[in-house]
């Protein structure tokens, strides 16, 4: 995906520099919130939209910030009772599936 990500870059120059801006700015220590929750957040998010590319990002970025496991299939339980079944096949088989492969 990263390298994809170039390419689009150079194809939408100005567009994916606001985006990455944008990401940078949120997915920072804040005043409430750890980047390690925000990761966390976005994991249930990704699950629930269903976008498998995100959760190869956003969970790899949870553990290096120092979620455990537990704490990314807790995230998709939230994702479960917003989303239904969807997140469910999601959850049991893409997020599982990184997990297994990070050896998480």
């Amino acid at each position: 995906m990263d390298e994809k990500l170039k390419i689009m870059a150079g194809q939408l120059p100005e567009v994916m520099a606001a985006l990455s801006g944008l990401h940078s700015v949120v997915v920072k220590d804040g005043a409430l919130l750890s980047a390690r929750t925000k990761e966390l957040m976005m994991v249930a998010i990704a699950v629930a939209l269903r976008c498998e590319y995100c959760l190869w990002k956003h969970v790899l970025e949870a553990v290096k910030l120092g979620a455990t496991r537990v704490e990314i299939m807790e995230a998709v339980s939230t994702a479960i009772v917003m989303a239904g079944g969807p997140a469910v096949a999601y959850g049991s088989v893409v997020v599982l599936r990184i997990l297994d492969e990070l050896a998480i």
